[in-house]
Parts: structure tokens; C-alpha cells; sequence
């Protein structure tokens, strides 16, 4: 009996110490942290996180490769206790969906071949990018639908995926899967702030619209009798419809692929009939607004371009106010256009509807006579206004400020030292003499400026620098001869930009320069000039938008210092010329057009929003409006003629030919007359288009 309990308890402990050794030999360290984010993540598994179970994205999380975020099934609550693991603060943002912007079918579109291999899409793509004509064109196998683990995607009936926004959670396993990149995440934001690519399905109509309207999105939704869905598309990219539906010279009818048959569908009187619902039913059509957020940005102008701006800023949570030096809002629209083209009550209804978005307007209230730039940043101690985050110059051309304001001798300027050369120029020759600092810099590689900087020495400047964007081989004969230039004091920067206004208080304390086309594009080379006067060689005073400088302390006497930030100018890829060119390359920024300057007002916006929201500020690549070849046919077929419905000079009576228009407007439209004209569209995509099945059908027994 002895022997045996000495027996057990030595087998006993032979184990023990065994056990003992594997455990240090075998041991695996589990992260505490990565086990904490384990317990609190839902162990749904059910990989749309893009990782292999709920085990595989904690330690994503714990490395820091994944977002708390990253579960798409917890939702905020389970983010929130993630980030707290983590140490970090998750905050609510937009919900994002996916979507498509493919409208036809395979069945639907223009074949080169009859597929019958592997039903993956992946499999289709790799036989000459797959069946359709179209190159960007759905594949229609499904695969995006096998990728969904929360049933929110089914292919329909036209072999398109159909997306249901209620299932959706934004995890994007479906745009991950598909080959052609068709499926993309999206959100209001976003289709604020977006462009069309060329990447996408777009029709000719919405690549010319000016204001970027989804054009045969909102004439769809009139023809099937939802004029409310209509124009909540409508002012995803346009603020002002009525207003357009007046006065818009309607590029888009020019270039409908209707026109290749008969004639144009008439566009802006379907976007017309579309805004005057809301205005006859008195019922204002709210589209999305993000939650409010606590920047503050002030708008100097209430043209068409500051309510355009205010307007998005506002949908996308900011607190906007615009300062007018009029007595009401509109600028251009109210005091240039006259009332027979466009009535004031179909401007005021449309300021209205932009102002109940959250918009607070101060008119009767001029820059430089009740406010400055640098006062609207830091408000004062004394004052009970709070400072804004950014002051944004929305202040319209030349010809826009001399009609405006026509008794001021010279024009309003936004900071001490800023001044367009014409302004200057004119000042010169009525015999004043402009204020100017010891060091000048001129924006203009042209012989004037010679002239103009020769002009600044015999006031006082000590040095006058010349700043061109050509290079010195392509600036005139005058200007590229360095010594002599600087032996009067003239210096000469050819290959230069100007990227960003620096100042303290009401005046300019320096610019910053960079190369034209640098070396290395993504870290250009900067260089800050000591400047008090810079002088542009611009008709009009560029949109500007100044911020506190982030990490410079203010001056003893309490004046802010500021910088301009960027607004789309020095993206070299992009041709950019610097802050003091166009807000995008290629796009006209001026006001001279009210329906651009709705554009500009719409991308202003977007550049404020990803300043505050992203850090910085981003180029959209491959815009479709800007490619230099996009996918387009030059005939259709199987379309059956059809006359247009609606003819405005013809149903007008000779009494309001004789005027353009009555007073209250134009008269009222037929809604039949409307949908029938919406059926005239061919809800066209980027080749694709909506055929006339009887002569197809006849097409197809004549062969």
C-alpha cells in the first residue's frame, strides 16, 4: 500500500514538473488588450470587417491596422467601447451606403460577345474586360451579391445590384469584390462634395451641366410623378433651381443625345416645373443636413457664389453667416438681372429656402467700413460676437463690383497691401497715391509690370520682386535681364507661385512662394517673402479664405495672425497656378456666369469642409468634366422620333413676348405636358440609352 501512494505521488510529480516545463516551453502570450476588444466585439464572425472573424480584427485594432470602428455590426456603441480599450475618442459620423452608377443592364446594353464561362464576375473580366460594349459597364454575375454578409445587395432583373439601404452597413465588401470599380461607398457628404468622374457612368447632359446636376436622375423621377424627389436631387448641386430654371442658358439641352434624332429634351423647364412645385404647394423640400459642428465660418458677399457656399456648409453641419454690403441678399442676381428675366419673388424664395437651411445673413454691412477680415477672426475681448474659424471672400468680378458700387472711387480690399493692378493702376493715373510697404511683390511676368514695379521704387519701395509663373526664357526681353533689373531694384522670380497670403492684424506681413512645376510634386519646396504690398495682376479679387495661423501666438497688442489656406490652386498634376489662379484649373471662377459662380460656390465648400474635417485638402482625380476624351456615341438607333412638348416661345402669348416675361413670372406648367416631355429623355448612360422596342423588333425580323 505504501509503495503504491509513493508510487502515485512521484508519477504525480513527475507530471507537475512536466507540465510545469511545457507550460514555459509551449506558453503563448495573449495580449490583454487584444482579449479586452475580443469580449467587447459583438463575435458575430461574420467577416465584413474584411477580417477573418471578430478574434483576427482585435488584433487589428490592438496593432493599430484597423479603426475602433472597424466592426460594422456593433455599431457606435460597440465603436465607443473599442476606442476606450484603445484610448482614443470615436465620434457619430454620416452613414455611408453603396451604390452604383451603371443603369443598364447586360441584357439592356450594347454586347461585343455572349459569355458563357464562370459565372464570377472576376472570371468575365478576364476575357477582354467582359461582354458589354461599355468598358466601365456591370458585368452582372453577381459576385458583389455573394460578398454581402448582411443581404443588403441582390442582383434585379436587369442583372444591375440592387442595394438596400435599410441592410446596408458601409462595410464595403461589395466594392472590394467587384472587378470593374463600379460599386462605390457614398453619403450625402459626399454627393455634395463629389464630381463626376470619368471613371463613372455619367450622360452628355450631366457632364455639361454647370452646376453638375444628376440630370436624368431628377427628369426620371418627374415622369413617374415624384416632383419632391425630383428636386431634393436638384439641390444636391444647386441651391438656387427657380432661379435656374429662369435664367440658366441651358448647355445641357445642347448636348442631349436626343438632339442626334429630333431635338433636345427641354431640361431646364422640367427643373423649373420641378422648383415651382415646392413654391406653389408653399411645402419647402429639406434635403439631408449633417449634425451642426461648432465652426463658424463668415462668408463676405451674398451673391450667387456666398449663398451657394453658405448653403452646403450649412447641409454639412457648419454655422455659416454671410455679410452683404447690400440692403438684401442676391448681388448680381437682384440688382443686375433685370426683374422681366428674373422676378424678385423667384429669387427671394429661393434666398429663403437657403437661409431656413441655417444660414444667418448681416446685410447693409460692408467689409473695411463695419468689419475687417482680421477682426472676424478674433473678435475682441469687449465684443459679444465669437471669433469665426475662417473668413471666406466671395466678392464677385470687376464688372460686378463697379455696377454694385458704383459711387466708390476705389473698391473695397480685404486686408492692408492687397490690391488688383487694375485698381492700382487706375488710382495712379486719377493721381493718388496708394499706400505701399518697403518690400512689394507683383503677380504678372507681362512688360506693365516692369513699368508698374518701376512706379513702386519712385514711391518709396526699397525692393519690388516680379513673380510670374513662366519660365524666365518665355518672359519678355526687359525681364530677363537679372543685373540690370536688380541694379534699379527689381527682382525677378520666374517659374513661380504664390501659394499662400500671410498677415497680422489688418495687413498683409508676407507671401509664399513655390517653383511652378518642382522636382517632387508631393514636397514642393516653399519660400516665404517678407512682403507688406503685393499687387495682382487679376481682373477680380480671388476667393480667398483666411484662418488663424495654428501655431504662432498673436501679437502683444492683441492682433490675430493669419494665413490663407488652400483652395484646389497649386495642384501641379493639375496645371495649377497658384492661390491667385482659378480655384480649379480648367474650370471658369468668375461670376461673369451666375450659374458657374454656383459651381465655384459648391467646390468653395467642399474645400472649407476638408480643411476642418480631413486636414487637408485633397484633388479629385480623373474628373470627367476636364478629361480630354470621354466615352461618347456620335449616332443612335431604335430611338422612334418624337416632337418636343414643351415649346416656351410658342405657348407664350404675344403680349409676354413683347416683354419676356409678366411680372409674376412665367405662367404655370401643364404637369402632363412635363411628363410627357421627361418621356422624351433616354435616361442615357455613358453609351448606353433607353431604345424604342418596336423597331427593334422590327430591327430584328428585317434581318
Amino acid at each position: 500500500m505504501l509503495e503504491a501512494v509513493l508510487t502515485l505521488s512521484l508519477l504525480g510529480l513527475v507530471a507537475g514538473v512536466g507540465l510545469a516545463i511545457a507550460s514555459r516551453v509551449l506558453y503563448v502570450w495573449e495580449d490583454p488588450k487584444v482579449l479586452s476588444i475580443t469580449d467587447t466585439l459583438p463575435g458575430a464572425n461574420c467577416g465584413g470587417c474584411g477580417y477573418a472573424g471578430c478574434a483576427a480584427a482585435a488584433e487589428a485594432i490592438a496593432a493599430q491596422k484597423a479603426p475602433p470602428n472597424v466592426c460594422v455590426v456593433g455599431g457606435f456603441d460597440t465603436a465607443k467601447a473599442v476606442a476606450a480599450i484603445m484610448g482614443l475618442e470615436v465620434k457619430e459620423r454620416e452613414p455611408e451606403f453603396a451604390w452604383t452608377s451603371c443603369t443598364y443592364g447586360v441584357g439592356e446594353a450594347d454586347p461585343i460577345f455572349t459569355y458563357n464561362g464562370a459565372t464570377d464576375c472576376r472570371a468575365a473580366m478576364l476575357l477582354y474586360g467582359g461582354s458589354k460594349l461599355c468598358p466601365i459597364g456591370c458585368i452582372g454575375l453577381g459576385t458583389c451579391t455573394r460578398a454581402c454578409q448582411f443581404d443588403a445587395l441582390t442582383m434585379g432583373e436587369d442583372n444591375l445590384p440592387v442595394f438596400n439601404p435599410e441592410r446596408c452597413v458601409g462595410c464595403g465588401a461589395c466594392a472590394k469584390a467587384c472587378p470593374k470599380e463600379i460599386i462605390q461607398l457614398t453619403s450625402a457628404t459626399r454627393r455634395i462634395i463629389g464630381e463626376y468622374l470619368s471613371t463613372e457612368c455619367t450622360a452628355p447632359c450631366q457632364r455639361t451641366c454647370p452646376t453638375g446636376i444628376n440630370i436624368p436622375a431628377y427628369i426620371k423621377e418627374v415622369r413617374e410623378g415624384n416632383p419632391e424627389k425630383a428636386l431634393l436631387i436638384i439641390k444636391e448641386r444647386c441651391p438656387l433651381p427657380l432661379v435656374c430654371g429662369y435664367i440658366c442658358p441651358a448647355p445641357c439641352e445642347l448636348k442631349c443625345r436626343r438632339g442626334l434624332v429630333d431635338e433636345g429634351v427641354a431640361i431646364n423647364t422640367i427643373k423649373r416645373f420641378a422648383a415651382e412645385y415646392e413654391m406653389k404647394t408653399g411645402k419647402r423640400i429639406e434635403p439631408y443636413k449633417a449634425p451642426q459642428t461648432e465652426q463658424r465660418i463668415a462668408l463676405v458677399g451674398g451673391g450667387a457664389e456666398g449663398l451657394t457656399c453658405a448653403y452646403y456648409l450649412a447641409r454639412l453641419g457648419y454655422q455659416p453667416t454671410i455679410f452683404e454690403a447690400r440692403a438684401e441678399l442676391g448681388g448680381i442676381l437682384r440688382y443686375v438681372i433685370s426683374e422681366s428675366r428674373l422676378p424678385r419673388h423667384v429669387l427671394d424664395h429661393d434666398i429663403k429656402g437657403i437661409l431656413e437651411t441655417g444660414v444667418e445673413a448681416k446685410t447693409n454691412t460692408a467689409m473695411g467700413r463695419d468689419f475687417t477680415v482680421a477682426g472676424l477672426l478674433g473678435a475682441s475681448p469687449d465684443s459679444q460676437d465669437e471669433p469665426f474659424d475662417a473668413v471666406l471672400l466671395t466678392m464677385g468680378g470687376l464688372d460686378s463690383r463697379k455696377v454694385l458700387h458704383p459711387d466708390k472711387k476705389r473698391f473695397d480690399i480685404p486686408v492692408q497691401g492687397l490690391y488688383l493692378m487694375l485698381d492700382f493702376l487706375l488710382a495712379l493715373s486719377q493721381g493718388d497715391s496708394p499706400e505701399i510697404d518697403r518690400h512689394v511683390a507683383i503677380v504678372q511676368g507681362g512688360v506693365k509690370s516692369l513699368e508698374l514695379a518701376r512706379k513702386c521704387r519712385e514711391l518709396g519701395a526699397e525692393t519690388v520682386t516680379i513673380i510670374s509663373a513662366l519660365p524666365r526664357h518665355l518672359l519678355p526681353e526687359e525681364l530677363q535681364d537679372e543685373k540690370e533689373r536688380a541694379s534699379e531694384g527689381i527682382f525677378v522670380r520666374p517659374g513661380a507661385v504664390v501659394v499662400q497670403l500671410e498677415g497680422m492684424g489688418d495687413r498683409l506681413t508676407g507671401i509664399v512662394i513655390e517653383e511652378a512645376e518642382p522636382l517632387d510634386p508631393d514636397n514642393p519646396e516653399r519660400e516665404t517673402l517678407n512682403t507688406g504690398t503685393l499687387v495682382m495682376g487679376l481682373g477680380r479679387f480671388p476667393e480667398l479664405a483666411f484662418v488663424r495661423s495654428p501655431h504662432e501666438a498673436d501679437a502683444d497688442d492683441g492682433k490675430v495672425k493669419w494665413h490663407t489656406m488652400e483652395l484646389f490652386r497649386t495642384f501641379h498634376d493639375r496645371g495649377g497656378y497658384g492661390l491667385l489662379s482659378s480655384p480649379e484649373p480648367g474650370r471658369i471662377s468668375d461670376s461673369a456666369a451666375v450659374v458657374r459662380s454656383i459651381l465655384s460656390g459648391r467646390r468653395l465648400a467642399r474645400a472649407i469642409h476638408q480643411h476642418f474635417a480631413e486636414g487637408s485638402i485633397k484633388p479629385l482625380e480623373h474628373l470627367a468634366s476636364e478629361a480630354e476624351d470621354i466615352l461618347d456615341v456620335t449616332e443612335v438607333r431604335g430611338v422612334e422620333p418624337r416632337s418636343r412638348e414643351l415649346n416656351l416661345l410658342k405657348d407664350l402669348t404675344a403680349e409676354i413676348k413683347s416683354t419676356w416675361l409678366l411680372p409674376e413670372g412665367l405662367p404655370p406648367l401643364d404637369e402632363e405636358l412635363v411628363r410627357k416631355e421627361a418621356e422624351r429623355c433616354l435616361q442615357c448612360g455613358l453609351i448606353c440609352y433607353e431604345k424604342s422596342t418596336q423597331i427593334l423588333e422590327q430591327e430584328s425580323r428585317d434581318v
